[in-house]
């Protein structure tokens, strides 16, 4: 079994478990995704890390996602407008990077990380 998702006007409406065959059957686009791609990365189901698969169209998709055919790759929603996209990984990064001392949040009207206390 394999992951699809239908694509209507380049937008991930629905994400199925299906073979193949059962997919060929169905109106509409249907594009393969992986489950275990992310950034471009295809990672282990059993250890998370990185396993040297075959990593399917840059992310898994999900329902609202874009399908840039161009770049046969499924794009996240944009996170925030000042976030960019990052044309290797097809994921959208923040224009300050994240600190690595504490939890944060992004703080889009001063575009600044913002600590979170706990």
């Amino acid at each position: 079994m394999s992951h699809f998702a239908k694509v209507v006007d380049g937008i991930v409406v629905q994400v199925i478990v299906a073979e193949q065959d059962f997919v060929d059957t169905q109106e509409g686009t249907w594009v393969q995704t992986s489950y275990n791609t992310r950034g471009g990365i295809h990672y282990s189901p059993e250890t998370g890390e990185p396993d040297g698969g075959v990593a399917l169209r840059k992310n898994y998709a999900g329902i609202g996602y874009t399908y840039d055919a161009a770049r046969d790759a499924f794009i996240p929603p944009q996170s925030y407008p000042s976030w960019n996209l990052n044309e290797n990984t097809c994921l959208w990064e923040a224009p300050v990077a994240y600190p690595d001392d504490g939890i944060y949040d992004w703080n889009e009207d001063t575009q600044q990380w913002d600590e979170v206390t706990i």
